[in-house]
């Protein structure tokens, strides 16, 4: 949708930042995933991903000589959503010698909120309905964000450990697996098999109405 298309009256704040921080593409970008309809994301997922934007473009405005792919794991240790309090006091103190702003781009960080405002209120999208809500595809890629999120921090906690003299440990690799077990058929399912074929061997027997 045009962004100029917009009521008049003072800017949301998502708009203000895109446009402080030079988003171009990003207002499209949180329309398409959040407009899709077989993939949907969440609010709060599009707040985290705008946050890690804004968070990306600050970086670069700094100078601050960062890998892409290490944004999502500054994001969630400023944020507190991994990392101790140590190692958050430690990536700020070196973000802010390197020229950062920490404090200044942790206030801007949006919330869910601010993202729906922004696409209701000011895109016109419409928002999902009841028949909207979760589905086995999307809960699946929820859970398999969150499983992959878990063997990134498992990771980190042991590098950590082996630094430190804390742990010994060779060459290996973290295995996060999610196991549902029926208490019906006693059947053990992997989510993700049990997610795509949408039923237990309960149902598909017939033993269970």
């Amino acid at each position: 949708m045009d962004e100029g298309n917009a009521s008049p009256g003072p800017k949301p704040k998502v708009v203000r930042l895109i446009d402080q921080y030079d988003l171009e593409g990003v207002g499209d970008e949180l329309e398409r995933r959040w407009s899709h309809p077989d993939d949907r994301e969440s609010l709060r997922s599009l707040a985290d991903w705008f946050n890690e934007q804004l968070l990306r473009a600050a970086l670069s405005e700094a100078s601050v000589d960062v890998l892409s792919e290490d944004v999502s794991r500054l994001y969630a240790i400023l944020t507190g959503d991994t990392g101790s309090r140590g190692e958050r006091t430690q990536i700020g103190r070196r973000l802010e010698r390197e020229g950062l702003d920490v404090d200044a781009i942790t206030d801007t960080f949006v919330s869910y909120g601010a993202i729906r405002s922004y696409l209701v209120g000011h895109r016109g999208v419409s928002p999902p309905s009841a028949s909207d809500g979760i589905n086995r595809e999307s809960t699946a890629q929820t859970i398999e964000g969150l499983r992959r999120r878990t063997g990134t921090v498992t990771e980190n906690k042991l590098q950590r450990l082996r630094k430190t003299d804390e742990l010994h440990l060779g060459p290996h690799r973290v295995l996060v697996d999610v196991q549902v077990l029926c208490e019906e058929c006693g059947k053990q399912y992997e989510i993700t098999g049990l997610l795509e074929s949408g039923t237990c061997d309960c149902f598909e027997s017939g033993e269970t109405s």
